[in-house]
């Protein structure tokens, strides 16, 4: 991989709630097509590390996009740059139906001529949420409002999607199913970020991982060469 393919470069990361570092410098690339996986326990600093790139909490050090520096650029244009984030414990609108939200991720674009086909493209993928596309999104599963939450993001069309705890929540099958999607929108050229607590499931699905522990990262290799880690099979995968 080169340095023109990077998508996504985070250099000296730091962010910090009350004068207590949660980031403490880290820094790593996302290229282009990759699944990229962070994990690490609760409090490890994954999830803050999301939210810094998406703009929703202050932070020192640089996150660049395409080679941008995003320091200064409002969370919600973001999106409009191809940043889509699914956000830990999904943030979908209730009282709005699964068609309704999905819709919401659109307002930005201006290839309105490509709606029609996206749409199709998200009930391809979850059969269900076509099914329910008019139901009100509150009285959807757990699992449910997972796939509604990706497929939102997917309606934003960005190049890259980040990803903060996907599986959690959900029963084993749903789990294994989330995963699946996850690769197949990878497939279709989608470039991801995946926080998540789901070690096993989390490296078995990346191109390459990086493990946060206290806010700063201790290991990085491929997803596979992480699985097969001692240190991470004994502290994340039950020895």
């Amino acid at each position: 991989m080169s340095a023109a393919d990077v998508l996504l470069s985070v250099q000296d990361l730091q962010v910090s709630y009350n004068n207590i570092r949660a980031v403490k410098g880290i820094s790593f690339d996302v290229h282009e097509g990759e699944i990229v996986s962070l994990i690490g326990a609760n409090g490890a600093g994954k999830s803050s590390t999301l939210r810094a790139i998406s703009g929703l909490i202050p932070y020192t050090g640089t996150i660049a996009f395409q080679g941008k520096d995003l320091h200064k650029i409002p969370a919600d244009q973001l999106v409009a740059l191809g940043i889509a984030q699914v956000p830990e414990g999904r943030g979908i609108f209730g009282n709005l139906t699964v068609y309704e939200n999905l819709k919401l991720a659109t307002w930005q674009r201006k290839d309105k001529q490509e709606l029609p086909k996206d749409y199709e493209r998200v009930f391809t993928i979850f059969p269900r949420l076509k099914e329910r596309r008019s139901q009100q999104a509150g009285t959807l599963s757990g699992g449910e409002q997972q796939m509604l939450a990706v497929g939102r993001a997917l309606m934003s069309r960005g190049r890259v999607m980040l990803l903060d705890e996907p599986s959690m929540g959900l029963a084993p099958v749903l789990v294994r199913e989330i995963f699946r999607i996850i690769l197949e929108i990878n497939k279709t050229g989608t470039t991801i970020l995946l926080v998540e607590q789901n070690a096993n499931m989390a490296l078995r699905v990346a191109n390459r991982g990086y493990v946060l522990e206290t806010g700063v990262i201790t290991l990085s290799g491929s997803g596979s060469e992480l699985l097969g880690n001692p240190r991470v099979k004994e502290a994340y995968l039950g020895g």
